[in-house]
């Protein structure tokens, strides 16, 4: 009956036919409008918690990567140590994380934006571990550490060896003790192979850069993109927080490791001689390698489970842009493209698009004059980083135990309070491009300015006889070559090339017991005490019957009164400067088209891991190996470790390097706001320009679509005029 009814209803009534068809779609894309709305609720929830999984994912990565790059900075002194090698060596090897990122960040950043972000973010994280674990590896390869001494005395021993071995007992008048001993050293070097073992730790540092590369450019993308636009910079600061707490730990690692001996459990403690405050102490810089690659291997676990794309917060749709990053977004095709997840295109596609992708990227005025000024300034950063342990060694007298320590609970702790309250304040400030831009230089500023003080907390020259004092006792360095010898020590056949230092009763530091003239030693170990040291003389007495202990004396006066005040203004310039980190980096985040922020972001730490975390540590540790005054000697010869520096020219080169950098980058900053400047008002007449070229497009698009109903309502008329005829005729 009621397909009867229908069929004479067509017949008879098309119109209404018509009108009941454009009724029911109606009705179902209401009804279909009320389940898209239901879902999208469970969506954007669905949304909510996987966002806040990747955060949290992320931040671990984050506080793993850091926490293992930070602990090899802070075993700087003790790979020197151990495998006899100068500063620049380490300075190579702390390098070559960078020439990790080198090798393949590019590509990971423009393909792997492309494809499943967490998924390639756990698989980094995985040769991160691997690589860490490698690092450490050569302590198992090679064997015990052997330090130069001149104690051969055990602990069960009753008969100690003369420090001063008679010259008459030498064939020849200027005998070297260490060339008078060829065995010990033959049979040493035909199975010496710890000297190129360093290899192994720079191939490990290398897989590491390698790991690490997807960790910034994706993750930072992946909540760039997902989350709303008012929580990202928020976001962002956690996660670089979270990144500056992994140091804290980092470095603590490295001072609790730094106390143990490099060879603890297989050597009895009671029969070495030297303390961790020694030149030659080497810490268990192995055992934080295993424990920083565990934890990096727990960091891979959560991103297996998360998934490649997230639904888009309503905010974050073209309609929701701010005339600012509407003017950096110019002659996109379709703004939609950025809020969706690319779809998997093939490789020789993706392949073609990489040149001329990066050439739109470099194209941007604003972009390459940020990028210039961050390579400026991470060299200084990470040549001030990297060797700053060690100029609170070398120029404060501190072990290497006490220098970790005081950086991570100290300083780095100021450097992750300024990063968060720095993101915190661009979210409640709502600072602009221009603003964000402004802070950051700001705060860099201010930071210069406090950082010249350092130059005004000098310290002396620890007081060593024959390399920064005369044997003479008239204060000063001697910048001609250095003489060890002298007529108090004429009896003694002695090496010049020995570094066994002991403190005299005078207050200076010896060389060695033999050229500190002394007799005879009793004790063992460092318990061992030299007498009869001719050279060590006390004011009013000509002639030395005076006793040596072993090891430095104590360090000056004036450092202890000084070093409080270089913590605290550390610490300040520290918070400071770090207060423009977020900024700067939404900088760089906000002045590129969306399309591009995963290629922009990993060029961005390409070109400065290439430019500066490469050359970085080689140039400032070549420069700061000019300043040694003593090196040690390899057991097969040739130059080690630097024992000891002139504390002068070793602040003048460290810390002017580091200021001379940054002034030439504020020069730059100042051509980057004239071209921001330009580049914004240019793109908002541009935008004005579209705004009114978009209104005359909609005015002619409503004629069209008026224009299109009214021929569509004459079509339907005539339509129903035929039928009608047609239905009259029959």
């Amino acid at each position: 009956m009621h397909q009867c009814q229908e069929i004479s209803l067509r017949e008879h009534c098309p119109r209404k036919t018509r009108a009941i068809r454009r009724m029911e779609p109606e009705a179902k894309e209401r009804g279909t409008t009320e389940n898209r709305g239901s879902s999208s609720t469970r969506e954007q929830r669905s949304s909510c918690s996987s966002l806040k999984m990747f955060l949290v994912a992320l931040s671990f990565a984050y506080f793993a990567k850091a926490l293992s790059g930070s602990y090899m900075k802070s075993t700087i002194t003790q790979l020197e140590r151990r495998f006899d090698i100068p500063s620049y060596l380490t300075g190579v090897i702390d390098g070559s994380f960078e020439i990790g990122n080198l090798l393949v960040i590019a590509f990971v950043s423009y393909f792997g934006a492309k494809l499943h972000r967490p998924k390639i973010i756990a698989m980094g994280c995985v040769l991160m571990a691997v690589g860490t674990f490698i690092i450490a590896l050569p302590h198992f390869l090679i064997g015990r550490y052997k330090f130069e001494t001149s104690i051969r005395s055990s602990v069960n021993s009753t008969n100690n060896l003369s420090p001063c071995p008679a010259r008459l007992l030498s064939p020849s008048a200027s005998g070297d003790p260490l060339s008078e001993a060829p065995s010990t050293g033959t049979v040493g070097c035909e199975g010496e192979s710890n000297l190129s073992m360093w290899i192994y730790v720079f191939l490990g540092n290398v897989l590491r850069g390698i790991g690490e590369t997807p960790v910034q450019p994706l993750g930072i993308s992946y909540i760039d993109d997902f989350a709303r636009e008012e929580n990202a910079a928020f976001y962002i600061g956690c996660v670089q927080t979270i990144a500056v707490i992994g140091p804290v730990f980092g470095y603590l690692l490295g001072s609790l490791c730094a106390k143990i001996y490099v060879d603890i459990g297989f050597v009895n403690m009671e029969s070495i001689t030297i303390t961790p405050g020694d030149a030659r102490w080497v810490g268990a810089w192995w055992l934080g390698y295993l424990i920083a690659g565990v934890i990096t291997l727990l960091s891979a676990i959560p991103f297996w489970f998360l998934p490649r794309s997230l639904p888009i917060p309503s905010d974050r749709g073209p309609a929701q842009c701010t005339p600012e990053q509407t003017s950096f977004i110019k002659d996109s095709p379709l703004l939609e493209h950025k809020y969706k997840a690319d779809e998997p295109d093939s490789f020789l596609e993706m392949a073609k698009d990489f040149i001329p992708t990066l050439k739109t990227l470099l194209g941007n005025p604003v972009y390459f004059i940020y990028l210039c000024v961050t390579i400026i300034q991470l060299n200084s950063l990470i040549g001030m980083v990297t060797y700053k342990p060690k100029y609170i060694e070398q120029h404060y007298g501190q072990s290497a135990s006490k220098a970790n320590f005081l950086m991570g609970t100290i300083n780095i702790p100021a450097v992750a309070l300024g990063i968060f309250t720095g993101g915190l304040l661009m979210k409640r400030l709502k600072l602009s491009i221009m603003g964000a831009a402004k802070f950051a230089f700001s705060t860099s500023l201010i930071g210069y300015f406090l950082s010249l003080f350092f130059f005004a907390m000098s310290c002396e020259n620890a007081k060593v006889a024959g390399i920064t004092l005369p044997y003479n006792r008239v204060d000063g360095v001697s910048y001609e070559e250095p003489s060890v010898f002298s007529a108090c020590n004429s009896d003694c056949v002695c090496s010049d090339k020995d570094w066994d230092p002991v403190c005299g009763e005078d207050g200076i530091t010896y060389v060695s017991p033999c050229l500190a003239g002394c007799q005879t030693s009793t004790g063992s170990g460092k318990n061992t005490v030299f007498s009869n040291c001719s050279c060590v003389v006390t004011a009013g007495l000509s002639s030395g019957n005076l006793t040596a202990s072993v090891g430095h004396c104590p360090h000056r006066d004036d450092c202890d009164r000084v070093f409080p005040y270089f913590l605290a203004l550390s610490v300040i310039t520290s918070f400071i400067i770090s207060l423009g980190g977020t900024p700067g980096y939404m900088v760089l985040i906000r002045c590129i088209k969306p399309q591009l922020k995963s290629l922009a972001l990993g060029f961005h730490t390409l070109s400065t891991r290439t430019l500066a975390g490469i050359p970085a540590p080689i140039y400032f540790g070549a420069i700061i190996d000019t300043t040694c005054l003593k090196w040690g000697q390899k057991r097969c010869g040739g130059t080690g470790a630097c024992r000891i520096y002139n504390t002068t020219s070793y602040r003048i080169a460290y810390l002017g390097l580091t200021m001379g950098l940054r002034t030439v980058s504020f020069l730059l900053c100042i051509l980057g706001f004239v071209l921001l400047k330009r580049h914004l008002r240019r793109e908002e007449r541009s935008a004005h320009q579209v705004a009114n070229g978009g209104a005359e497009l909609e005015a002619l698009r409503k004629e069209e679509v008026l224009a299109f109903n009214s021929d569509q309502s004459l079509r339907t008329s005539t339509t129903d005029y035929n039928n009608t005829e047609r239905e009259t005729r029959l």
